[in-house]
């Protein structure tokens, strides 16, 4: 690395913390999510705003590259917290409802998506026709679990119905959104033969080698340094394993977070993940913001650009806050109450922005498409606030709430 490089990586870097954490405040004073902030900054000083000429200057060809490989060790690391606080016992014994909701909100979105995609293919190029319609239903069929929960415990809605339902859909609507990215990738041909031979292999590894492994290794008596050492190895090697056999380093990162056990290990995974939590918000997914920002340029979308985001915002709000509604409903939900529900199933924050990073690293998207994707995660997010105080939904009385750490440090 040359001097000029590391000079503005450093840079850089202080100016990432420092625009992350100035937006992320301001978007906090307008009752949003800090992550929405975080996701605007990003856009902002990319082309769309300052133009290509001062973007170039402020993060150099050369430099941007190594912003990237941190940028994913972020994502990485932040896709293992997902895993880590996905409880489990939230999916069992939750009955027709949530069942339903999930359902309806992942097939609504993804047929509608789907049905978008063959429009929109017509003005992009996609390598591959299938893999293209395939991404956009699974793209336009994500909730942003951790930005919800956050949206929760700010409203004081985590202890409500309403609260608990929508917390068992996303974890379950992520699950299923997460597995249609695979088959994605699959039909795309970034793994071919070696994802055929090796996927299996990988999971029965991780599944009946790693997990009873950790369930020996991991408990409370464990130091909390010793642990941490313990799980960022495996994390990587587990999206180094992926990334290796082409399905993408997300999916071991995430799965890895899966597997490690829940039982006798409360202090230890809340220690450990509060840690990770501290430097990767305070750092790496700033920078995933600002990478992910300097790829929209809103200038240059044009009167086509225009028409399609009005089209993707009409298929993402129908079907995921539509198909929510619908399913709640039809399940004797009271209709404000399924309304709320509709409402935060809606929201789509961060992890929209990583899949669509998926998507334009397989060449699903261009520039264009890419940009107005991540303007339709950002208004689907945004519209969640005024929504929920225009419905106005019961609340629990103060009281301790646990919520996910990664919730916290993603929106924080």
């Amino acid at each position: 690395m040359t001097t000029h490089q590391t000079v503005f990586l450093f840079l850089d870097l202080a100016v990432v913390v420092a625009l992350a954490r100035l937006v992320g405040a301001l978007a906090r004073r307008l009752g949003q999510p800090a992550v929405i902030g975080e996701i605007l900054a990003g856009v902002l000083i990319g082309p769309s705003l300052l133009g290509t000429g001062v973007t170039d200057v402020l993060f150099p060809a050369d430099v941007r590259p190594l912003l990237s490989t941190l940028a994913n060790v972020g994502v990485a690391v932040f896709m293992f917290g997902i895993g880590v606080e996905l409880d489990r016992a939230l999916l069992r014994g939750k009955g027709k409802l949530a069942t339903a909701v999930s359902l309806a909100s992942i097939a609504l979105p993804f047929a509608l998506g789907a049905l978008l995609a063959l429009y929109l293919v017509g003005n992009h190029t996609a390598p591959h026709r299938l893999g293209f319609v395939l991404f956009i239903g699974a793209a336009m069929s994500v909730t942003a679990f951790p930005v919800l929960a956050r949206i929760l415990a700010d409203r004081g809605l985590s202890r409500t119905p309403v609260g608990g339902i929508a917390l068992v859909c996303a974890a379950a609507g992520d699950l299923l959104a997460w597995c249609l990215l695979a088959v994605v990738v699959l039909v795309s041909g970034g793994g071919g033969q070696w994802l055929f031979l090796w996927g299996p292999a990988y999971l029965v590894v991780m599944l009946w080698l790693v997990r009873p492994l950790l369930r020996k290794v991991l408990t409370d008596r464990v130091p909390t340094s010793v642990a941490l050492s313990i799980l960022i190895a495996g994390l990587l090697l587990s999206g180094a394993a992926t990334e290796w056999i082409g399905l993408h380093f997300i999916f071991g990162a995430f799965l890895f977070g899966v597997v490690v056990p829940h039982e006798g290990t409360s202090r230890l995974r809340e220690s450990v993940v509060e840690r990770i939590d501290l430097f990767n918000g305070t750092l790496l997914l700033p920078v995933f913001f600002i990478v992910a920002g300097l790829k929209v340029d809103l200038s240059a979308i044009g009167a086509t650009g225009v028409l399609e985001l009005a089209l993707v915002l009409v298929a993402a709000v129908t079907g995921k806050l539509g198909g929510a509604f619908a399913a709640a409903r039809l399940n004797g939900m009271p209709t404000r109450e399924a309304a709320g529900l509709g409402v935060l199933m809606n929201t789509r924050g961060l992890t929209e922005l990583i899949i669509l990073s998926v998507g334009l690293r397989l060449g699903m998207l261009d520039q264009r498409l890419y940009s107005v994707m991540v303007v339709m995660a950002i208004v689907t997010t945004a519209m969640a606030g005024p929504l929920l105080r225009l419905l106005d939904l019961p609340t629990d009385p103060p009281a301790p709430v646990h919520r996910p750490r990664t919730a916290a440090a993603a929106a924080e």
